[in-house]
């Protein structure tokens, strides 16, 4: 565990650096996050109550982002985005959109109950699965896929922001890390960047 941070940081710099363009020529036969640790596994509350492991989604692809639903704009703008290339893969490749999961899982866990995050998922795609789970099981993944969060001060109110890592990971169908995704381009950049890795 203690060579484990200075390898996921360099792994991770090295692929936000890397061009997702769809105009790039071609892919390296290795994607960007091949061999990285990030991912393992859990187990976790899904948004209609119902307690599910990582082997729920074995054979499948995953889009893996983290956040909350209290966030005020960054989570649903990039849900957003997943949603919304998910939907253009449905139109141009339904086969591929078909072994594709998207999952969001919340860093909010005291908020963010299995209802809440379903309102929340619901909003961008009926095929996004929403996880939550006890406050220990949550920082337990976080840890595994290298997230950060922090509760920020309490407003007024008792409402509070939460401070978090933003990225959105592409497993392949065996849980291992592929490539961060785009999705702060939009969501063709996004669909783009999933069928350069998903094959």
């Amino acid at each position: 565990m203690t060579n484990r941070r200075p390898a996921l940081l360099a792994a991770l710099a090295l692929a936000a650096c890397s061009p997702s363009a769809p105009d790039t020529p071609a892919a390296p036969a290795t994607p960007p996050l091949a061999g990285a640790r990030i991912g393992g596994p859990f187990t976790l509350v899904d948004q209609d109550g119902q307690q599910v492991s990582d082997r729920r989604f074995a054979g499948k692809y995953r889009i893996m982002y983290f956040g909350y639903t209290f966030c005020p704009d960054v989570c649903p703008t990039d849900m957003q985005t997943i949603g919304g290339a998910m939907k253009l893969l449905e139109a141009s490749d339904p086969a591929l959109a078909a072994r594709i999961v998207p999952i969001f899982v919340t860093v909010d866990p005291t908020r963010d109950t299995p209802a809440v995050v379903k309102q929340f998922v619901t909003a961008f795609h009926p095929r996004i699965v929403g996880l939550t789970g006890s406050p220990a099981a949550i920082e337990t993944v976080k840890k595994e896929f290298a997230i950060f969060s922090a509760k920020g001060d309490a407003a007024p109110g008792g409402g509070y922001l939460v401070n978090h890592s933003r990225q959105a990971y592409l497993m392949d169908p065996d849980g291992k890390p592929l490539a961060l995704l785009p999705q702060d381009k939009g969501p063709q950049a996004l669909a783009d960047d999933i069928k350069r890795w998903a094959r």
